[in-house]
């Protein structure tokens, strides 16, 4: 036993040695620890109450806006648009938004960091270069994501011919000056997206507004005199739009030839590019692939399936979309059809037929709002198999209602013939103008759009007639918090732009626009116009999908 306890003493004298060398490392690797993390902590309190520094970079700004109250000095450094909190804007800009800008406001917290000396001109050098016109008379809670979520896919110009609500003194304000604020806000959209410099920078909108003016230069058009379109002249409603579309769309065409355009792309602002298919969520980079001897690219359109009755903001709220019948099997399609359809009159409640871009070249023509056509040839198309356009129709129960005066028809099978094209338009027309009450049409929107049997709803998920689509939506979220939209519109109160001057102008620069083309062009138009004439093809209406009548006459590509 001696022996032992006289072996295990040096182990034991070993073990008291290094016990202050261990306690020595661990008090290190604490110290080590904590002090980053207490540097961490500092600088995040400091930067979050500001510290009482102005921000270095604001000062190489040249485009900056001062924070209200000039008496509080941490406060009265110069920001850009959208970087101040919603506190901080004064609240002569919240008097001058218009009451359908509320929802484009952003949560209370400070947007993303911004950096000095950013080069703005890269947008110029981007290929392909698209641009979209539209005609619309929908107010900013619309205009404004549309045109921002478009411009993150990298949409270069915006033509935008307005009308009604669209048109007045407020919203058209924000609109004109959008080129002249949006460059401020370059570095949010940046930061909130990582994506390229050149994609942020909305610099090109342009807008045209339905004037006396206007209307006598298209009374001019040379559409009045070739049969493609004639099925549709003189008709009320629906087909006094296809017409006005159409001839809107032939005068963007000049100005994106004008612009240096590569595509041209008519779209209404409750529809969305979803390029499914690139390399990248984008369009520019979708067409960048498209092979040079194509002429025009179709894109099929999904049609969104609300799942509430109280939908208010359809881009950030409705995720669930129905896919169109060029996107899935033909067993598919028509196996599922009498679900899908829901006792409506057709697979979709309003058009089936997509929409399409067109390569800018010389002879375009529109061919109604949905297709473009040539003078001199027939166009090389291509249908998309993955990329399609999200309409996002009847998503508000208010899309329903406000359709109840509209156009003036009479509650007639006959007379709704001569105002709508599509057969869900027709009845919505016929019920609305009926003695129902607004409960009663809330149950009738419930029945005939709503998708509220959840049963029915997983089984068309699981076919694939029904699909989900996020990215749109988380989008136009990201931008609406990051405070863009809403920095948009306070910005457009520090502009002096009248309508006035605005039209001036705008009759000037039409002035020069009709003048641009040569005595060669009109020559060239006139002869391509007599020799396609007699052989002209009817301009393409908005048309439903194919119903079961149709089953036995489809067959598989």
């Amino acid at each position: 036993m001696k022996s032992m306890l006289n072996h295990r003493a040096p182990l034991i004298s070993s073990s008291s040695s290094s016990s202050p060398t261990n306690s020595f490392i661990t008090r290190l690797l604490l110290l080590l620890t904590l002090l980053p993390v207490s540097l961490a902590c500092l600088a995040f309190i400091l930067q979050w109450r500001g510290g009482g520094l102005a921000d270095p970079a604001s000062a190489s700004v040249i485009s900056s806006t001062s924070v209200p109250g000039g008496g509080n000095s941490d406060l009265n450094h110069e920001v850009f648009p959208g970087m101040e909190t919603v506190s901080s804007v004064s609240p002569k800009a919240h008097q001058s938004s218009s009451s359908d800008c509320s929802n484009l406001a952003r949560s209370s917290s400070p947007s993303f960091p911004y950096y000095g000396d950013w080069n703005f001109g890269v947008d110029s050098n981007l290929k392909p270069k698209i641009c979209i016109t539209t005609s619309t008379s929908a107010g900013l809670d619309q205009i404004l994501p549309w045109m921002f979520y478009h411009k993150v896919l990298g949409v270069s110009t915006f033509f935008l011919f307005v009308e009604g609500k669209a048109a007045t003194p407020t919203i058209s304000k924000v609109l004109e000056s959008i080129p002249v604020s949006l460059t401020n806000l370059l570095v949010l959209i940046v930061c909130l997206l990582s994506i390229n410099v050149g994609q942020c920078l909305l610099q090109g909108v342009k807008v045209i507004y339905r004037t006396k003016d206007l209307e006598e230069k298209q009374a001019k058009s040379r559409i009045w005199n070739e049969t493609w379109l004639s099925s549709f002249f003189y008709k009320p409603c629906n087909y006094e739009l296809f017409v006005k579309q159409s001839l809107n769309m032939e005068m963007a065409i000049v100005m994106a030839r004008e612009a240096g355009m590569d595509w041209i792309l008519h779209l209404d602002t409750d529809e969305l590019i979803y390029p499914a298919g690139a390399r990248e969520h984008s369009l520019r980079r979708l067409l960048l692939d498209v092979p040079p001897n194509v002429d025009m690219v179709i894109f099929p359109n999904y049609e969104s399936s609300v799942e509430r009755d109280d939908i208010k903001d359809p881009f950030t709220e409705v995720s669930m979309f129905k896919k169109n019948y060029d996107h899935l099997p033909k067993d598919t399609y028509f196996g599922m059809y009498k679900e899908a359809t829901r006792n409506n009159p057709n697979y979709f409640l309003t058009y089936g037929n997509g929409k399409s871009v067109a390569r800018v070249q010389d002879h375009l023509r529109p061919n109604g709002a949905h297709r473009w056509h040539n003078y001199m040839k027939t166009p090389n198309e291509i249908k998309l198999e993955e990329a399609a356009v999200l309409h996002y129709t009847y998503a508000k129960f208010s899309d329903l209602t406000s359709r109840r005066d509209r156009c003036g028809c009479k509650p007639t099978k006959e007379d709704v013939k001569r105002c709508f094209m599509l057969d869900f338009d027709r009845s919505v027309s016929i019920y609305n103008r009926s003695t129902a009450t607004e409960e009663e049409m809330l149950s009738w929107y419930r029945e005939h759009v709503v998708w509220g049997d959840k049963e029915v709803k997983t089984k068309l998920l699981r076919k694939g007639i029904l699909t989900r689509i996020y990215s749109p939506m988380v989008v136009i979220q990201a931008l609406k918090e990051s405070g863009v939209f809403s920095a948009v519109v306070s910005s457009a109160s520090s502009t002096n732009l009248s309508k006035k001057n605005f039209l001036a102008s705008m009759h000037k620069s039409n002035s020069s626009r009709s003048e641009s083309l040569t005595s060669k062009d009109k020559e060239s138009q006139g002869i391509s116009a007599r020799r396609h004439l007699l052989g002209a093809e009817s301009a393409v209406p908005p048309l439903s999908p194919p119903g079961m009548e149709h089953a036995g006459l489809v067959t598989e590509d």
